[in-house]
């Protein structure tokens, strides 16, 4: 290893960080992770969880390091200072702010909050905090706080904000507003964003060569982790259901996501639904436990919309869809039956949804995420589904790693 130059991926999720240390031949040499202690909200946890995992890094594979990229949740938002010091709780992708204000004295449509879902957001904050702030999505702060350079932010990341891919712009209605310059200036993933700050690399003890470069979202990273070919779909089961083809050109519709990634376009949808409302009712080894006493071949007999809260934005846009989670029966492992089915239908609807608007259907699935995990879910949705399914165990963090290592 001693000649080997080695490429570090970040992954801020909406529970914890991981990280994973890949090699030119993408084999993955160290990963690890950590969960956050009070929350999302908390971007004191973010830059905490971060130190931690990277000062435990052995010395050995530390010194190798030659570049690092981030991914995170696409869409939660902190409002910092000039300096990169939050002054705010950060806002998380999945709280709405579409109907607290009234968007149009900014001459911002209705449709377009929905669409630009973080739009709503950042408005909050600046209404809140002035406009002489830095309004940053999660994976952009991180990349701040390693470079002390507080300006710039990934394209993938800066969609919901409003950010255009195809004419490498914001809404022209944005130029004029005093807030213009809380956003960040958009750099493309992949391109070097800086070299690591000195005083930030004497600190993580890592080399002070080290670039970082632009990352993407996670989910992104989840895919670029498990390589499908074109045939492929990805379906991310982690606290929300993320659905992810490539495809040749993107489609533009409400409710749909197009990111272009290493060159090629990647096009999908996000529902609410996901592990989230698992852990509403269950805890992780409780699930595992109750899972055991599930056969997978027969339905549960109930028909469950398992949202987390009010609201859903794929497979259908509809803020005030309301969560089925009634009738519960007695028996719990019966009620995760149900749930795991429900989401199982949610994904089939999203698969639906996006062959209706040209996206050819996969002829596999390739699942990852903590869901992936699940045998019996996975036995469920391949009945549901009708297709078949693989499972990967490649974390998104090995994913911006890839991102990382191509800019060396």
């Amino acid at each position: 290893m001693h000649h080997e130059e080695l490429a570090l991926g970040i992954d801020l999720g909406t529970s914890g960080v991981r990280i994973a240390i890949i090699n030119k031949e993408l084999d993955l040499i160290y990963n690890e992770s950590i969960n956050y202690e009070t929350g999302l909200e908390e971007s004191k946890e973010w830059e905490s969880c971060c130190k931690e995992l990277i000062k435990s890094i052995p010395i050995k594979i530390k010194k190798h390091l030659k570049a690092c990229s981030i991914d995170g949740t696409s869409g939660t938002l902190v409002a910092c200072n000039r300096n990169g010091e939050p002054i705010s709780e950060a806002i998380p992708y999945y709280s709405d702010y579409s109907k607290e204000y009234d968007f149009s004295k900014e001459g911002i449509e209705e449709k377009q909050i929905r669409v630009f879902s973080s739009v709503g957001r950042a408005l909050h904050l600046i209404y809140n905090y002035g406009s002489n702030i830095h309004i940053r999505h999660q994976a952009d702060w991180i990349s701040g706080w390693l470079t002390n350079n507080w300006e710039f932010g990934e394209e993938s990341n800066n969609i919901k904000l409003g950010w255009d891919q195809m004419s490498k712009s914001w809404p022209r209605y944005f130029r004029y507003k005093s807030w213009l310059n809380a956003l960040p200036k958009i750099i493309c993933s992949g391109n070097i964003i800086d070299k690591i700050d000195p005083k930030k690399a004497r600190e993580l003890g890592l080399p002070k060569d080290l670039v970082i470069v632009a990352g993407t979202t996670d989910s992104n990273a989840a895919v670029i982790a498990a390589n499908p070919s074109k045939a492929d779909g990805v379906s991310i089961l982690g606290s929300t259901i993320v659905l992810k083809k490539y495809v040749i050109n993107p489609f533009w519709r409400e409710g749909i996501t197009n990111h272009k990634v290493g060159g090629k376009w990647l096009c999908g949808g996000s529902s609410n639904a996901g592990g989230r409302v698992l852990n509403q009712f269950f805890a992780n080894n409780e699930i595992e436990e109750l899972s055991n006493q599930i056969n997978p071949k027969i339905s549960s007999g109930l028909k469950l919309l398992p949202l987390p809260c009010k609201g859903e934005r794929f497979p259908i846009m509809d803020p005030n869809l309301e969560p089925v989670l009634n009738p519960r029966p007695i028996s719990d492992s019966l009620y995760l039956h149900a749930l795991f089915e429900g989401l199982a239908e949610i994904e089939k609807r999203g698969w639906a949804k996006l062959k209706e608007i040209g996206v050819p259907t996969p002829k596999k699935i390739i699942t990852i995420g903590t869901g992936a995990k699940n045998i019996q879910w996975q036995k469920i949705r391949e009945r549901i589904l009708n297709i078949p399914t693989s499972r990967t165990c490649h974390p998104p963090a090995m994913g911006v790693a890839m991102i990382a290592l191509s800019a060396i």
